[in-house]
């Protein structure tokens, strides 16, 4: 585990209030544009204000940052509001600043207030770390480019809540499959909702992460009911400690590991796809998906055209060359990541190797500008399954 990941869990455990983010190209000014520094989200001004900023006029705040718990800055934090701008950035990092480029995009930026003109960030780099850092604090992929959520909040999703209660009661073992976890969350989140076949159709970008999410939380809702008393409870050794410790860890990584494949099959099936999931191809590799199945894929004279293979990673910064080798009948890989913001570096370096990458339609923005047409959403590799199938 690296150094910065320990520290950067534990700074955002003693604070009140923290961020985090994918870095992006409009971040680092690799989309060509004007501003500098990092972008932050409308919904987070309470990270660094009282009050939100006021359309037409700019306000700012200057702040000390100490990043990677080794060095400082000197920056400002400002809303500005006039003229055509709405928007809240994190602006003075000094010449010498190594977050701020082409090989940042795509790191993970953590930002933790520890009084109110002192804050402590992070950028972590590994996908490894990246993933950790979500497992370690419980936090859902989805919920980055925010606020860190510190709980579940009831009132505005009462009949998700109260759904989720009723899964709960009806477990007689400690926890679920992933299948049925992620199976449970969407139909407790498609009735509280009122999500029909038609509405995923017409969105399943929205809807897979609007699913990812209430997974999340129903993941959550089981654990602590599970732990709740274990934890109040001193533990009597070392050893006991760390074995509950890893257990829920260990918990944890295997839910987030196939979450989304079991939220991809539940949109491939919605719109009738033919596909083979975790189909054995050379050398033992399992491929996550494969359309129209393996069948076809064994069959020596089956169009290779009409081949697709599609394998899903929550991110994907180190991890996409893992899948280069998965289907050698197929040349072009395509890979759904959840991954926000990729360096223009490594996406010319992707795609030369011939991996597609597919996100969510609300992710494309956080891509280099002239990448987002190369990339696909989840409803242009459905569209695309369609025609060739």
């Amino acid at each position: 585990m690296d150094s910065i990941l320990p520290k950067a869990i534990q700074s955002v455990n003693n604070s009140d209030i923290s961020f985090s983010k994918y870095i992006t190209a409009n971040d680092t000014g690799a989309t060509g544009g004007h501003q500098s520094g990092f972008h932050i989200h409308k919904n987070s001004w309470k990270l660094f204000f009282d009050k939100p900023g006021v359309k037409g006029s700019n306000k700012d705040k200057f702040i000390t940052i100490k990043w990677q718990d080794d060095f400082e800055t000197s920056s400002r934090f400002i809303y500005y509001g006039t003229g055509t701008r709405n928007e809240y950035r994190l602006t003075r990092f000094g010449k010498a600043f190594p977050f701020l480029n082409d090989e940042s995009i795509g790191d993970l930026l953590i930002i933790s207030k520890k009084s109110d003109d002192y804050y402590e960030a992070f950028v972590l780099q590994a996908d490894e770390d990246i993933d950790n850092f979500f497992v370690e604090l419980n936090i859902s992929t989805v919920d980055t480019n925010g606020l860190i959520p510190r709980q579940f909040q009831r009132t505005a999703e009462q009949d998700l809540y109260n759904c989720f209660l009723r899964f709960l009661n009806s477990l007689h073992i400690d926890f679920p499959t992933t299948l049925e976890l992620a199976r449970n969350a969407r139909n407790c989140y498609n009735n509280a909702y009122s999500i029909t076949e038609k509405i995923i159709k017409a969105n399943p970008d929205k809807e897979i992460l609007s699913w990812l999410n209430a997974e999340f939380q129903l993941f959550k809702t089981i654990e602590n009911d599970r732990y709740s008393t274990r934890i109040k409870k001193p533990f009597e050794t070392v050893e006991e400690l760390v074995l509950t410790a890893n257990t829920i860890l260990n918990r944890r990584k295997s839910r987030a590991g196939k979450s989304l494949e079991h939220h991809l099959s539940a949109i491939f099936t919605t719109f009738n796809l033919d596909y083979s999931t975790q189909a054995v191809t050379e050398d033992n590799k399992k491929p996550d998906f494969i359309f129209p199945n393996i069948e076809a894929y064994l069959n020596p004279v089956f169009n290779d055209k009409k081949l697709t293979v599609l394998a899903s990673k929550t991110t994907c910064k180190d991890r996409w060359r893992q899948i280069l080798n998965e289907a050698d009948r197929v040349k072009t890989k395509h890979l759904f990541t959840l991954q926000q913001g990729i360096s223009q570096n490594q996406l010319e370096e992707m795609y030369k190797y011939d991996v597609c990458l597919v996100v969510p339609k609300s992710y494309l923005s956080s891509f280099p500008e002239n990448f987002r047409d190369r990339i696909l959403t989840l409803e242009g590799f459905v569209k695309h399954i369609n025609d060739i199938q």
